[in-house]
């Protein structure tokens, strides 16, 4: 008896020293992966994604991490390459990292997810917008899906801009893209919403990533009596665009992808940048609590008031905060408990660009839904409303729709 109630005593013993939620797996820290390109034509948006990642790390390993181990950023440069997309997914699946989040580029995501599928081992996807990315694994083609995404798709993008085009009562455009995996999609979903919305399309081509000069195109789409331009692509090819549009005189709205939001194309457009409208899931201007609370720490832990893609950052911040809750839930590094997690978060979050409740689900694993999008417009070299309604709406409540 006595022996017994010695083996109780320690028992209760190890229970009052050992936390309940303990921390996840043996390494000592839990270790995220994340991926984008750091350099580069694209660099804006993943320096933005990395920094609001980082501050959300920051915060997490602040309040103690999960059982008190901290989470650890392994940070790879994809230069927006396929072959090193490809080449980092690899690592990361090789250094059993406890899950990913990242990529920007459509083509780097879709040379990545494979990998990462296979292995089972979830990839929140940040920024790039490729519809895709979420849908080649989706349900019933594959039991399970391990690739979740925080930004809007392509096919959202086009109908928000699509919507603002009937807005303005223009019925005739012409339409520019460049010849990558992004650009290629763009104007897949652009021309169906067009179809759909009944907005004619009377010219449609195609730039190189890296022109200089895109007159010939800008000059072809003038003539075609188009009543506005839209254009997807990233800063550096969109700003000779946008100064080539201006050199001819050619003075209808331009509007495109949500990449007219960096600071690379409204610092090389210049002027000719003024007034260009795109959607955006999150424009850098005072509005809700949450919403001031991040700018001011983004604005400390960064010593800037710029930030050069907000719409990067506050995804990445987000999408980095979604992921920790589900990694807590699960409590464990196993990546199919993760999976299930994020697919069935218990808590609701509030977060920079939306309430999050239910974001994901096993057949959906979209988190943004149309009545997240606004306009935005440049104004005096920065992003702001393009529409004043849309202001007003962004105080309020936006909760995920069907």
């Amino acid at each position: 008896m006595r022996q017994f109630f010695g083996a109780v005593l320690q028992v209760l013993a190890f229970l009052w020293v050992v936390p309940v939620q303990a921390g996840i797996g043996p390494a000592p820290t839990i270790r995220i992966g994340l991926s984008g390109p750091f350099s580069g034509g694209s660099s804006a948006l993943g320096e933005s994604m990395r920094n609001g990642v980082r501050l959300a790390i920051s915060e997490i390993n602040q309040i103690g991490g999960i059982g008190g181990q901290q989470f650890e950023l392994l940070e790879r440069d994809d230069q927006a390459t396929v072959p090193m997309g490809a080449k980092i997914a690899d690592e990361f699946v090789r250094e059993k990292v406890t899950a990913v989040i990242g990529i920007v580029n459509t083509g780097v995501g879709m040379a990545s997810i494979d990998a990462y599928q296979k292995a089972r081992l979830p990839l929140l996807v940040a920024v790039s917008t490729g519809t895709t990315l979420t849908r080649k694994f989706a349900p019933p083609l594959v039991p399970e899906n391990y690739i979740f995404r925080i930004s809007p798709t392509l096919d959202l993008e086009a109908r928000a801009l699509v919507l603002e085009l009937k807005r303005r009562k223009v019925r005739a455009v012409s339409f520019l893209a460049d010849a990558t995996p992004y650009g290629d999609a763009g104007a897949r979903a652009f021309r169906e919403e067009c179809r759909v919305g009944g907005i004619t399309l009377l010219s449609d081509e195609r730039f190189q990533v890296g022109d200089t000069d895109m007159h010939p195109q800008v000059s072809r789409a003038m003539q075609s009596g188009s009543q506005a331009l839209v254009v997807w692509g990233i800063g550096p090819e969109l700003a000779v665009i946008a100064r080539n549009k201006m050199a001819a005189g050619w003075g209808v709205p331009m509007l495109g992808s949500w990449t007219f939001a960096s600071r690379n194309f409204i610092d090389a457009a210049g002027p000719a940048g003024e007034g260009v409208l795109m959607p955006q899931t999150f424009i850098q201007d005072l509005g809700s609590t949450t919403k001031n609370g991040f700018l001011l720490a983004y604005r400390r832990m960064f010593k800037t008031e710029t930030i050069a893609s907000p719409m990067s950052a506050a995804q990445g911040y987000d999408g980095m905060h979604l992921l920790y809750r589900a990694i807590r839930q699960a409590n464990s590094g196993d990546g199919s408990l993760i999976r299930s997690a994020l697919e069935n978060l218990e808590s609701r979050y509030q977060g920079v660009i939306t309430s999050y409740s239910k974001p994901y689900s096993p057949a959906d694993h979209d988190a943004i839904t149309l009545n997240m999008l606004w306009i935005g417009r440049i104004v005096g070299g920065r992003i702001d409303y393009a529409n004043s309604e849309d202001q007003r709406r962004d105080a309020l409540l936006r909760l995920k729709t069907p």
